[in-house]
């Protein structure tokens, strides 16, 4: 828990991996090319104290993550997403089985969350149930970039996709976090298109469609989607670090999902380990919109903030919330919207 000015704020992370992007797990040179434009989100987005050596950032170790999290990052709950890129990587670059084992050790301060790719057809649906159960999922993460043989990607509006949806209804997973923003090298940028995100949050009203990387550069697509779709999330990975870098482009990007979305629909990340959760925590409740921003987009409030650092995560997964980091009913102020986040749908 983090605590300042006398607020206390309750941190999920909602989006970490334990990834192995190292030369040795390497299977070609797209392998080699990814973990590469990692490190170039890393670096470039990252205060200059905060950057890592390349070789530390390929593959890292189990006590690096513990304390970056936990230690120093200010963590009090982490949910691990899963990619696995078996196509780049020998033993996959960051799978569920290798999260799994990681909180296995650690039980109180992880959840694990699985994948699927519809490609895999009916022998994917068993690998599911087979992942739900061993690991007690309630969510999972799609890559629908990701390269499978000549295929360079999928849509969630894919037939087979429909069908690994309505697995998830089945096995009680309800929180279905999609990749949709930046490329990554080799990817294909239109992969990550948002266009395929209303079809099937309509079709599939009992899941939370969360939107990775809220459609980063296509904000103003997710933002309409997600306006009318009440079930679609906005997870902030790779937004949260330009309130370093970009921050009047920071305060623009969360006011304007703010204004759409409302502030019960947004999720704190940090996509650990490109980026370390301690500056991005101790930023985030210290920043502030401009000044003349503000005629326009308002002011972010200390209920706001806690709301997006930990609690609306943590309804998502039924994840105990202390009181003294709990935001409570209160009346309207000013326009500003402080009362709790409603319901999410079982």
């Amino acid at each position: 828990m983090y605590t300042k000015d006398g607020e206390n704020y309750f941190i999920v992370d909602s989006h970490v991996h334990f990834w192995d992007g190292s030369p040795e797990n390497q299977a070609n040179r797209y392998g080699k090319g990814f973990i590469e434009c990692f490190y170039d989100y890393h670096r470039n987005l990252s205060p200059e104290e905060w950057v890592w050596p390349l070789d530390k950032f390929e593959k890292y170790s189990e006590e690096t993550l513990m304390k970056d999290l936990f230690e120093d990052g200010y963590v009090d709950k982490a949910i691990f997403q899963p990619t696995y890129l078996s196509d780049f990587y020998v033993n996959g670059f960051n799978t569920t089985e290798q999260d799994g084992l990681i909180a296995e050790r650690h039980p109180d301060k992880f959840i694990v969350n699985g994948a699927w790719d519809p490609r895999d057809g009916e022998a994917g649906l068993d690998k599911l149930e087979e992942l739900a159960q061993r690991w007690n999922l309630r969510g999972v993460k799609l890559y629908t970039a990701e390269w499978k043989g000549t295929s360079k990607g999928w849509k969630l509006t894919d037939d087979w996709s429909y069908r690994y949806l309505e697995k998830c209804e089945e096995l009680g997973i309800r929180n279905i976090h999609v990749h949709k923003g930046p490329t990554i090298y080799p990817l294909n940028r239109d992969a990550f298109d948002v266009a395929d995100v209303d079809d099937v949050a309509t079709a599939f009203p009992n899941l939370n469609f969360i939107i990775e990387h809220v459609g980063l550069p296509r904000l103003e697509d997710f933002c309409w989607i997600a306006t009318q779709e009440p079930n679609v999330y906005g997870g902030l990975a790779v937004a949260m670090p330009f309130i370093h870098s970009r921050p009047r482009y920071f305060a623009q990007i969360i006011m304007e999902l703010l204004y759409w979305l409302d502030e019960n629909r947004l999720t704190f990340a940090s996509d650990y380990a490109i980026w370390h959760p301690r500056w991005l925590v101790e930023k985030f409740v210290d920043f502030q919109v401009p000044e003349d921003m503000q005629a326009e987009y308002g002011v972010l409030t200390p209920e706001v903030k806690r709301k997006i650092l930990g609690i609306n995560a943590a309804r998502l997964y039924d994840i105990e919330v202390p009181p003294e980091a709990a935001v409570t009913e209160a009346p309207v102020d000013s326009g500003e919207a402080v009362g709790s986040a409603p319901v999410v749908p079982a």
